[in-house]
């Protein structure tokens, strides 16, 4: 991942921590949220943890895949 993104060093707007709550509940990978919001990974854990959002996975595949 690189270090600096398009979003490095500004401010969280709330439709970016909105976004990121979607991102999350949708158990979307930590590295695919920094892509798609344009941040580190290490701010999208930090933000996640001051703002209570879980980033652990939970009992379902990613991108909702179905095994057939």
């Amino acid at each position: 991942m690189p270090k600096s993104t398009r979003n490095t060093g500004k401010s969280w707007t709330p439709q970016d921590v909105k976004e990121l709550r979607n991102l999350a509940k949708e158990n979307t990978p930590t590295r695919v949220i920094g892509l798609k919001l344009g941040r580190t990974e290490n701010s999208i854990r930090s933000k996640a943890q001051s703002e209570g959002i879980s980033l652990k996975p939970t009992n379902q595949s990613p991108y909702n895949r179905r095994k057939k």
